[in-house]
């Protein structure tokens, strides 16, 4: 694989990296596909980023289904403009009955809805030290919405995919460069993974059309990965005999130590909980003031890996078990309460779940090189008042 040149913002200030993160360059060198981490401040480059993209307000999670304006974005490139009449979707490749869709064609298939919970892989990228320069994600890159498609199995069925097929391309209608790298925006799953019955072809999201920054006119949707794997403006469909090594298959999405470290892929989605955050805002610190007395705490808990077995509530280091509400959905997260007493003065709240496997939320960030899969322990300062 090769290996891109780094530069960091301009005038951004050096320090010596955690034991675990690589150095930073001192100097920013010619013009590079992308930036080394940094612990300067914010770029431009972020900024537009972040101008582009948006989270979901952590007040959101009070909402079971979030408000489609308020869901998690992320955008690579352009937003293609698709005509839905002329649109196609190709399946092909390695098959025995290759087949072109149009979008009533899949309309008038098995229809199904379900409630998933989709999280950006970078969500928390702001927070690690030294700071991977991306889309500038602090804790909002999340939301749940009620999705409704055909199921892709019964599709592939119908195309009989070879036994030589190793691995299903799915490539949307959005192109760019990344990395140095032009290309249209794809990622793969092996034939095991995309057979699964909960994967579907989106057409709907919350009962309405997709809209255009979601993927109109289909996108691909596969409960329990991170975002990235859910391809919008889907196209096509190819089964190939080897594993798939495009850009943001192999070079992106992948937790790595440095530059030029392959690492491993990222996928399922880590165990996360997360808070409402309590009481009233400042408007430029965000930090919160309730009133002294009963405070009904509640938040959201997910994992891609297992079910959320437990969510624990710490107030000035004291953690107790929260309530929690139940399920959803298979691929849904799941609501909790905590009770909490609040005295006068200034106090320190977090929270963390455990899963059906046994992971439980980390106490600091585990660094990687793209900020990928940050999932430490939220944690919020609050003032009591009298």
């Amino acid at each position: 694989m090769s290996v891109n040149t780094r530069r960091t913002a301009e005038g951004a200030a050096v320090a010596t990296p955690a034991p675990t993160a690589p150095a930073v360059p001192t100097e920013p060198t010619a013009p590079a596909a992308t930036a080394a981490p940094t612990t300067g401040p914010i770029t431009r480059e972020e900024l537009q980023l972040a101008s582009r993209n948006h989270a979901m307000p952590l007040e959101m999670l009070r909402w079971p289904v979030t408000p489609l304006g308020m869901h998690y974005l992320l955008v690579h490139f352009d937003v293609p403009q698709i005509d839905p009449v002329s649109w196609r979707l190709n399946i092909g490749g390695l098959v025995d009955h290759p087949h072109e869709y149009t979008l009533p064609d899949l309309q008038h298939r098995e229809r199904r809805t379900q409630a998933v919970t989709m999280e950006c892989a970078g969500n928390g990228r702001s927070r690690l030290e030294p700071r991977p320069v991306s889309q500038p994600w602090d804790q909002g890159g999340v939301g749940t919405a009620e999705w409704t498609g055909t199921p892709l199995a019964p599709l592939l069925l119908d195309a009989g995919v070879s036994p030589d097929a190793v691995e299903l391309v799915f490539t949307g209608a959005d192109r760019g460069i990344q990395g140095g790298v032009e290309h249209q925006y794809a990622r793969s799953l092996t034939l095991a993974e995309a057979m699964s019955d909960d994967v579907l072809l989106a057409y709907e999201v919350n009962g309405q059309a997709l809209p255009p920054q979601h993927g109109y006119p289909v996108r691909l949707l596969v409960p329990g990965w991170y975002g990235m794997t859910s391809v919008k403006w889907l196209q096509s469909i190819e089964a190939i005999d080897h594993s798939f090594d495009g850009y943001q298959q192999l070079d992106s999405y992948r937790y790595t130590q440095d530059a030029g470290d392959p690492g491993e892929p990222v996928q399922r989605i880590k165990v996360r909980s997360l808070m409402a955050p309590p009481g009233v805002p400042d408007f430029f610190t965000r930090q919160r003031a309730v009133n002294a007395g009963p405070v009904q705490l509640s938040g959201r808990a997910w994992s891609g890996q297992g079910t959320v077995e437990s969510v624990e509530v710490c107030v000035d280091g004291v953690w107790e078990q929260a309530q929690l509400q139940a399920p959803t959905g298979r691929h849904s997260w799941r609501g909790w309460t905590f009770t909490w007493i609040a005295t006068p003065g200034s106090h320190d709240l977090a929270c963390r779940a455990t899963d059906s496997t046994g992971q439980t939320q980390p106490e600091t960030p585990e660094w990687n090189y793209q900020g990928m899969g940050n999932n430490d322990i939220q944690r919020l300062a609050v003032t009591v008042r009298e």
